[in-house]
């Protein structure tokens, strides 16, 4: 082993006493109930791993020798419990700030034609460790927590840890036979921990991503997000786009790789896409931000069904963005997304290009109001997607749209000391048009409402009187008349 690597390793060692002994407050007393109990128990997993590379955790997994109903029968007067898992041996507690999940030693597969493990309860953890995903996920710490006694590592994990290396602990084939998200896993933890994919691991993700077919939605979706919400999720997308995971989970980015940008220089539409959503986390001012990052990935998804031809040669690709939006809103709605989420993210693919009709500085007062209308409480969010989608080579032109944003973003704040743009509405309300034009509830008071609301973005708000005399010469146009 090299030189660098045994150090590594006793650095991990050490940092990873430091930070279990940290959780021993919580671990210590569930260990001596299950040893009064008769019973073993470890930390396994991810929070082994996240102490081996000094990161903190509050989510805490276990494994025992002891069975569902035995687990429930020791930490049920230790605090709130559930049992959804209770079917494939995991039992939950939360001790304090810590969620703690404690699983009966496990030994399941997956059949080959169903989203459902079947569980087979196992005698050793060594023989639980080896059915889990990776390598570095497959190591267990016994408790209490001793400095003197080893880490369980049956499969490498601390060398692979060592190494930066995703490795499965059997053969990668059978091991996503078993559970076929575990490939999506793989390029999650590439991109939370900036790991590489091991070549016969990668290999056989390549050779089998059509078994994502039988994972559901909500499991794809979940993983997604805890992909896109990484560090570094380009790192984990490039992994799903060149393995094939993509053209089964996100095939809309896969095919971003086919379509040149509409300028015909040194990018693609996949590069840029890529180049956009690092930008958009650059901007991120609280941590990672899904709506937004979700957006700079779907922004141009668009594109490949609009690109065309005019007669000099040149691409175009025009309304990609409408035509992304109902892409972007089909295919969250097909992971499961919240509805909330959906619309959103949409929503922020519909106006990516809104400012561009205006970037040469012609902003009216009415295309402003119009603007922050139609983004809503998204404005910040798209402030960000827009400035992000700049990622041309040419300082000159970056610089300039910089400088229209900018004066844009000063002509949005100088109207809003003016005016009150988080609630643009009319200046008269539905009671107060009915009242006016002698109208019961009905279309016509609709009508009514959309045109002053067109008004009071055209003109600004106006005095009481002027509202009326407007309105009442818009109803004179229309023919309506009152009782």
């Amino acid at each position: 082993m090299p030189p660098g690597v045994t150090t590594s390793l006793a650095e991990a060692a050490r940092r990873a006493v430091g930070e279990l002994m940290r959780l021993s407050s919580v671990t210590d007393p569930l260990a001596r109930r299950f040893r009064e109990a008769g019973h073993d128990l470890y930390l396994v997993g991810g929070p082994v791993r996240d102490a081996l590379l000094g990161r903190p955790t509050s989510d805490l997994d276990f494994t025992t020798d002891a069975r569902p109903d035995e687990i429930l029968a020791v930490v049920k007067p230790l605090g709130t419990t559930w049992t959804t898992g209770i079917t494939f041996g995991t039992v939950g507690v939360q001790l304090g700030e810590h969620r703690c999940e404690i699983t009966t030693y496990r030994s399941d597969s997956y059949d080959p034609a169903s989203r459902k493990p079947q569980v087979e309860f196992g005698d050793t953890v060594e023989g639980d460790l080896v059915r889990r995903d990776f390598t570095i996920n497959a190591m267990a710490v016994g408790l209490p927590v001793d400095a003197a006694r080893p880490i369980v590592d049956p499969s490498g994990g601390l060398d692979d840890l060592a190494a930066g290396v995703l490795r499965t602990p059997i053969a990668p084939e059978r091991s996503f036979s078993d559970d076929p998200l575990r490939m999506m896993r793989a390029a999650r933890f590439a991109a939370q921990l900036g790991f590489t994919v091991e070549a016969t691991t990668y290999a056989a993700i390549a050779a089998m991503t059509d078994r994502l077919d039988i994972i559901s939605a909500e499991r794809v979706r979940d993983e997604l997000t805890k992909l896109m919400t990484a560090a570094d999720p380009r790192r984990g997308l490039a992994i799903l786009v060149d393995t094939g995971m993509a053209d089964r989970v996100l095939p809309e980015v896969a095919r971003l790789r086919e379509t040149v940008d509409e300028h015909r220089r040194h990018k693609d539409v996949y590069v840029h896409t890529l180049t956009v959503l690092e930008q958009a986390i650059a901007l991120e001012p609280d941590g990672p931000d899904f709506i937004l990052r979700m957006s700079a990935l779907l922004h141009d998804i668009g594109k490949p069904k609009t690109k065309a031809l005019d007669p000099s040669g040149k691409v175009s690709f025009h309304h990609h963005e409408v035509v992304g939006a109902t892409m972007t809103r089909t295919r969250l709605s097909a992971l499961r997304y919240p509805k909330d989420v959906v619309e959103d993210v949409s929503r922020l693919v519909e106006l990516h290009l809104r400012f561009h009709g205006y970037s040469g500085g012609t902003w009216t007062d009415a295309a402003v109001r119009r603007y922050v209308r139609d983004a809503g409480p998204l404005l910040d969010r798209l402030h960000r997607l827009t400035r992000s989608d700049c990622t041309t080579r040419n300082a000159r032109k970056a610089a300039a749209l910089a400088a229209a944003y900018d004066s844009l973003e000063k002509r949005i704040a100088e109207l809003a000391e003016q005016e009150d743009l988080d609630a643009i509405r009319p200046d008269l309300d539905g009671n107060e048009i009915m009242a006016e034009l002698g109208l019961p509830p009905g279309r016509a008071v609709g009508d009514a409402y959309r045109y002053l609301l067109s008004l009071r973005i055209e003109r600004g708000p106006m005095p009481r009187e002027q509202a009326v005399a407007a309105l009442r010469d818009w109803a004179a146009e229309q023919g309506i008349m009152g009782s």
